[in-house]
């Protein structure tokens, strides 16, 4: 378990743990954990403050499904040290990962691509939070947002602690799956990245959300029957907004 989520700490094994039937306190772990040497705790480097000195809020926080969203950038590279840009979109309620797209390079119209592939099947955020980079600030990419009705939220400059949320899942990326692999094409990378995605949205435990994972699989209940036991089986499968091929329903009609 130590080699397969070596970046873990004590509290999210100890919830690995009771999934795999062990019945173990998390401080018995984090002893074991302890003695071990298995994590080495990151000093915490000094923030800036989210709330001003009368008790007001500098950002706006979320408050339901699709409230906020917000996106920022990655970078990584390939093996011969070509660069890698990752877009990663999540919602900031719900901790849900909504799409990473790994490109060589990315522009305005790449996010316009992406936010309407999410928007066709997650409907449309109220607000949208970012930088200032020139990417998020282009003209055709604040236009196109006006028209779907979603608003900007810019946060200030050199501020990049007012957007975290976005700041936080950016660090769980890099150092759980981009530290860890050479990918030696961008293929490779998108592939390994979709699939932590899934990883992250469906297992992860999330310490925000009481160590659950922002969308977990549902499943049908097992129920007796005349005709034999029912086994369990998928109810709604998860989508992707790489895998929004197919024909959708209630689709925004200015997402086109």
């Amino acid at each position: 378990m130590a080699s397969q989520y070596g970046r873990y700490g004590y509290r999210r094994i100890t919830v690995e743990l009771g999934k795999a039937g062990w019945c173990v306190g998390k401080d018995r772990v984090q002893r074991i954990w302890r003695r071990e040497g298995l994590k080495v705790p990151q000093k915490q480097r000094p923030r800036g403050r989210l709330w001003l000195n009368d008790g007001s809020c500098v950002r706006l926080r979320p408050e339901r499904e699709n409230h906020v969203w917000s996106y920022d950038f990655v970078s990584a590279c390939t093996h011969d040290g070509r660069t890698l840009r990752l877009l990663t979109l999540i919602d900031e309620y719900t901790r849900k990962c909504l799409a990473i797209r790994v490109a060589r390079r990315l522009n305005s119209y790449d996010l316009i691509e992406t936010l309407a592939d999410v928007m066709l099947v997650n409907g449309i955020p109220e607000h949208i939070r970012s930088d200032n980079g020139p990417e998020f600030v282009a003209e055709q990419l604040r236009k196109w947002l006006a028209g779907v009705g979603a608003k900007t939220l810019y946060i200030e400059p050199g501020s990049p602690w007012e957007n975290g949320y976005c700041e936080s899942f950016n660090g769980k990326l890099k150092d759980e799956c981009l530290n860890g692999e050479i990918f030696y094409s961008l293929k490779e990378a998108q592939v390994l990245a979709e699939r932590w995605r899934t990883y992250y949205n469906t297992e992860r435990p999330h310490s925000s959300l009481g160590y659950r994972p922002p969308a977990p699989v549902t499943w049908q209940i097992e129920v007796p029957s005349v005709h034999g036991k029912v086994g369990s089986k998928q109810r709604f499968p998860l989508f992707h907004a790489s895998d929004c091929g197919g024909e959708l329903t209630n689709s925004p009609s200015a997402l086109h």
